[in-house]
């Protein structure tokens, strides 16, 4: 890990509940597509028959209490929308409805796969940024990725998407700025501590005096990615604990997707400087540890 320097008097010269219960992935009514090809009040009688089938599916996402589950019930709707994609393939629709029919085909394939890939990334983010919220952004981004074919079908006045949950817009994005205080508690004292965030990811640094756990630290400060800050007034020996991430969260004061969290082996001596560069180096004198999610 990066380096770290120290001295007794003076800052030293930098050195370099349960989810819900799986379920078997539900088909068509039908195996057998409808003659075709299809006008426009056969096609919605098979888009209304599709929604059904992806309602069970598609209203886990907001049911599931657990990051397992999360991911599970995101492969269990990547599959019944590739079971769906291949009963539109078999379909045949008049000259009218071709574009929108072949669209919603490809934009229904987009959503399985990526449904199918992300599943392991967004069960971490589900352990950092928690399972309502991420499960959240699984559906935002689900509707985004069938929304062109929702559009053009809507122009032609057909119906689609209705057992799709809609979570709302978005929460707005929170970036502190580097140096600010986001947590600040304990007796001062004379320590001192400058940070260089070598890395690509924005930190909240938590200074914990010794014998404490980190969700109770002396101070907290957030650095963005490449920025450099300083802590005056440290009181006592401390352990350095980071966490990086994206997509801040300012009331819980955590990352809520990539996370990661980290300590520092060594303790930090009373009333000293030290200055501390959290990127991974050849040469570097400081070890690190993963940790628990603070």
């Amino acid at each position: 890990m990066g380096l770290l320097a120290g001295c007794a008097a003076k800052p030293g010269p930098s050195p370099t509940a349960p989810s819900a219960p799986a379920s078997a992935v539900p088909a068509p009514a039908s195996s057998v597509p409808p003659a075709g090809p299809l006008d426009t009040a056969a096609y919605q009688a098979e888009l209304t028959r599709i929604d059904q089938v992806l309602a069970g599916p598609a209203s886990r996402l907001t049911r599931v209490r657990t990051a397992e589950g999360l991911s599970d019930a995101m492969n269990t709707l990547a599959e019944t929308l590739n079971t769906v994609s291949v009963r539109l393939a078999a379909i045949k629709v008049t000259p009218r409805l071709d574009a929108a029919h072949s669209l919603l085909q490809v934009r229904i394939g987009v959503a399985a796969t990526q449904l199918t890939g992300l599943a392991d990334e967004t069960e971490d983010d589900a352990r950092c940024g928690g399972v309502a919220y991420t499960s959240q952004n699984v559906q935002r981004q689900l509707r985004t990725n069938l929304s062109s074919a929702l559009t053009l079908l809507q122009q032609l006045k057909l119906t689609f998407g209705k057992t799709l949950p809609d979570p709302g817009p978005a929460p707005e994005q929170v970036r502190p700025d580097s140096g600010d205080v986001l947590a600040r508690r304990g007796p001062d004292g004379t320590g001192q501590l400058k940070i260089t965030n070598g890395t690509a990811k924005d930190v909240a640094v938590s200074i914990v005096t010794d014998g404490q756990p980190p969700g109770r630290p002396q101070v907290m400060i957030y650095i963005r990615a490449t920025k450099s800050t300083a802590v005056k007034g440290i009181g006592g020996a401390y352990h350095l604990y980071f966490k990086s991430g994206t997509d801040w969260d300012p009331d819980k004061r955590k990352f809520r997707a990539d996370c990661a969290f980290k300590k520092f082996d060594q303790t930090f001596g009373r009333n000293q400087g030290w200055q501390v560069n959290l990127q991974p180096m050849r040469g570097g004198n400081a070890d690190t540890t993963e940790v628990e999610a603070y």
